[in-house]
């Protein structure tokens, strides 16, 4: 098994980079999914989250408001790093579970994680693929799909890693400044480089 670190900043790409490895044949282990997951309607995370931060981050069927609990976060860090202290250690064990379930020797598992840099994670994994775009385009493209203002979105873009910090971790660099045929043909290279890496054919030096 070769176990794959996917990530890049906020509205990069990395989610459709991952389903495009997903069907080329990765296992993908999706921690934004996971992260719904584990607040999702009577559990424990769910539970943890409304201690800290009060039943107004509820919605009326008692699911978790994620706008409103996104503008709490984004403009305290201090909140922030409690809502993550909360969230992240759930998440791996989720993720750790999925992974345990995965009994093909030479499966390529790519774990898709929005903070992994963030998080210190970035030599967990036997190489670790990072989605980069320019900032500018990354700022416009938030705007767009998330509706937010440019102060919102440069809040959500600063509250996360760095593109520099990233680049300086990564194996792998998927550009993801053109359109979709592009972004496919990038991939499918990297994943040709991953599949080298795991039969022991790779000569980047990663």
């Amino acid at each position: 098994m070769i176990r794959i670190g996917l990530t890049g900043g906020i509205a990069s790409g990395k989610s459709t980079v991952g389903e495009m490895m997903r069907r080329r044949g990765a296992v993908l282990i999706d921690s934004d999914q996971l992260a719904r997951d584990v607040v999702s309607v009577g559990s424990e995370g769910l539970a943890a989250v409304v201690e800290r931060f009060g039943k107004g981050v509820l919605q009326a069927d008692g699911s978790l408001d994620r706008a409103a609990l996104g503008s709490l976060v984004f403009a305290d860090e201090a909140a922030r790093a409690d809502l993550n202290a909360i969230v992240h250690p759930l998440v791996r064990a989720a993720s750790a579970q999925v992974e345990a379930q995965v009994a093909d020797p030479y499966a390529l598992v790519v774990h898709m994680i929005p903070l992994l840099v963030e998080t210190g994670r970035a030599r967990d994994f036997d190489a670790l693929v990072v989605v980069d775009v320019d900032e500018q385009v990354q700022l416009e493209r938030l705007m767009a799909r998330n509706g937010l203002d440019e102060a919102q979105a440069r809040a959500r873009i600063s509250a996360q890693a760095s593109r520099l910090d990233r680049l300086r971790v990564a194996d792998y660099v998927i550009r993801n400044d053109a359109g979709l045929e592009e972004l496919a043909e990038r991939t499918h290279a990297v994943w040709h480089q991953l599949l080298a890496l795991r039969d022991g054919t790779d000569s980047c030096g990663c």
